[in-house]
């Protein structure tokens, strides 16, 4: 008989998210929630890592990564009033109340401005590529490819619906910003 064995307690408040080698995630653009709007991500053992359920309708104004706890890693908001600018914070919303300043910012052409305590900014660009579906992140400062989500094919080589997408990301980057951008990408194009 199976024996039932309870999955490790990780202290994801302080996990980083980062792997020191290149990794693959399938992105299904939808919730698993009925009538939700969102996503889903899963890991290259067929795991759930991160989610995204909108219960609102799509293209909310506010949105929350979570991770497969439900602990929200980023609260991302449209701010209208700005044409089409989405600021993450880290965290849920309670952050908000202390002014915390966001931890990224995109505009609607895809410029990526990720904030540090220091007041020191990095820049990164969203590139759409082949269509809606498929999209690069790069590093502006050298070019440098950080991630790339094209449409995911079957190990037969039977290309997938366009709501369904395989993402790489480079070793020693946040898993969880690159989720958050994969989520600003979503609703930028009214995936979400």
């Amino acid at each position: 008989m199976a024996k039932v064995h309870p999955l490790p307690t990780v202290d994801v408040a302080s996990s980083s998210y980062v792997s020191a080698k290149r990794e693959s995630f399938t992105v299904w653009m939808k919730s698993l929630v009925i009538q939700g709007n969102g996503c889903t991500v899963f890991n290259e053992n067929g795991e759930i890592v991160y989610r995204i359920d909108n219960y609102d309708n799509k293209g909310s104004n506010e949105v929350y990564l979570m991770d497969l706890r439900g602990q929200v890693l980023f609260t991302i908001l449209r701010k209208v009033w700005s044409f089409g600018q989405w600021k993450a914070y880290k965290g849920d919303r309670s952050n908000l109340m202390n002014k915390e300043k966001p931890k990224f910012q995109v505009t609607k052409k895809g410029h990526i401005t990720l904030m540090s305590n220091n007041d020191e900014a990095s820049c990164y660009k969203l590139e759409a590529s082949a269509g809606r579906s498929a999209f690069k992140i790069v590093d502006c400062r050298g070019g440098v490819l950080v991630a790339e989500a094209r449409r995911k094919q079957s190990a037969s080589g039977v290309l997938l619906g366009d709501d369904v997408l395989n993402l790489v990301v480079e070793p020693h980057v946040d898993h969880s910003f690159i989720m958050a951008l994969v989520t600003v990408y979503g609703l930028m194009h009214h995936r979400m």
